[in-house]
């Protein structure tokens, strides 16, 4: 079987190891860089922390626990942090909100529970817990984050040095070829041609376009904003999340920072200065809870368009206008992707059904298509990963 991936982000790469290990001719194309859209600017948690329905919740608890299983395949995994979460909010209304969640996803068997200030303090030194106040504060064991660009780098490298994919840099596919209502290849935009058996479209924000006539998928992408600090002498080792406010280490004794609030000022991604308002605002923030940031400037700060298909849900499977194409793009990206992977190839490759993506088939987006109800309710969880 021969098999195109379009993309090369963490969706797009964990397709193509997983392809290439089950046994297809993988070819991988990439309009820019390796990763270079939205997994380059991921806060990149994975979890499945207020993921709902109970099904959206379940592929992200599996998507959690595929990477133990895929960190395995390497000598190094480097690109993987199990480091554990934690979690915090001020108000009345967010509190309960908060304890219903946790009181939910212990019944469902996620590992999650209150603790005390005493032990934050030892594990986490650096926060200062006097700012919580008397906020109940949430620990999540199992969570953790990945390195993306890393991730994707080492999946493909391994996917080339042991199954022979090819990795097409700085080529972008612009139309789908097919014969008798299949897919028989794709173009590129400069007009040289690949064939293909399966084509599997991974572009993130850019699934709303259409590949030549073929639709895109409906999308409600929103912008998120990351801000990264120069390297400060500090040892915090988990993430944390506090009311608006998101702060994990990102290697070299830097921090990522995160505030939804900023985020909500952008309706398309903009070039920002790391001394610009939107920088200062999110390290002021930081600040109250790390004093150690006192002296500490923002060294970066980026923007990029966070994929949400239409309803909230992953999207991923065939698509119904033409045997051999699927699509696969989730807001959960980072957290989903080496589950999703090795669902879709062993639907494409093996012909087994994956009653695990029933309900997010693509079909749902498109009248008359078989599955085209959409959920009456999605919630997404954090907008961070």
């Amino acid at each position: 079987m021969r098999a195109i991936v379009i993309g090369s982000g963490v969706i797009g790469s964990s397709v193509a190891y997983e392809l290439a290990k089950a046994g297809a001719k993988v070819s991988v194309f990439e309009k820019g860089r390796i990763a270079s859209g939205a997994s380059a600017v991921s806060f990149a948690w994975t979890n499945a922390n207020g993921k709902r329905p109970r099904e959206y919740h379940a592929l992200n608890v599996a998507g959690m626990r595929a990477y133990v299983d895929l960190a395995r395949e390497f000598d190094s995994a480097r690109w993987f942090n199990q480091t554990g979460s934690f979690e915090w909010w001020t108000t009345e209304a967010a509190q309960a909100k908060q304890l219903a969640g946790v009181k939910l996803e212990q019944e469902w068997g996620y590992g999650v529970d209150f603790i005390s200030r005493d032990r934050i303090t030892a594990m986490e030194p650096d926060i200062k817990v006097q700012a919580i106040g008397d906020a109940p504060i949430v620990y999540y064991p199992e969570e953790g984050w990945i390195d993306p660009v890393l991730y994707a780098a080492c999946l493909l490298r391994s996917a080339s040095e042991r199954w022979g994919a090819q990795v097409y840099t700085g080529t972008q596919i612009k139309s789908l070829e097919t014969r008798s209502g299949r897919v028989s290849g794709v173009r590129t935009a400069a007009g040289e041609r690949f064939e293909a058996d399966v084509v599997v479209s991974c572009t993130g924000g850019a699934s709303q376009e259409s590949l030549g006539d073929i639709p895109g998928i409906p999308m409600k992408s929103t912008i998120g904003v990351l801000a990264f600090t120069q390297p400060v002498a500090m040892t915090l080792r988990r993430q944390f999340h506090a009311d608006d406010l998101d702060v994990r280490p990102d290697g070299a004794g830097r921090l990522m920072l995160h505030k939804i609030s900023v985020d909500d000022q952008f309706s398309e991604p903009k070039s920002l200065q790391p001394d610009g308002f939107e920088a200062t605002t999110i390290l002021n923030a930081a600040r109250e809870l790390l004093p150690a940031l006192e002296a500490v400037s923002i060294e970066a700060i980026r923007t990029t368009v966070r994929p949400i298909p239409g309803d909230g849900l992953t999207c991923a499977g065939p698509m119904p206008q033409v045997d051999g194409y699927y699509v696969g793009v989730t807001h959960s990206g980072v957290t989903i992707a080496p589950q999703l992977a090795r669902l879709l190839a062993d639907e494409i490759v093996r012909g087994n059904i994956r009653e695990e993506l029933s309900m997010f088939r693509p079909s749902r987006f498109f009248d008359g298509a078989p599955g085209s109800v959409i959920p009456k309710y999605a919630v997404a969880g954090p907008s961070h990963d």
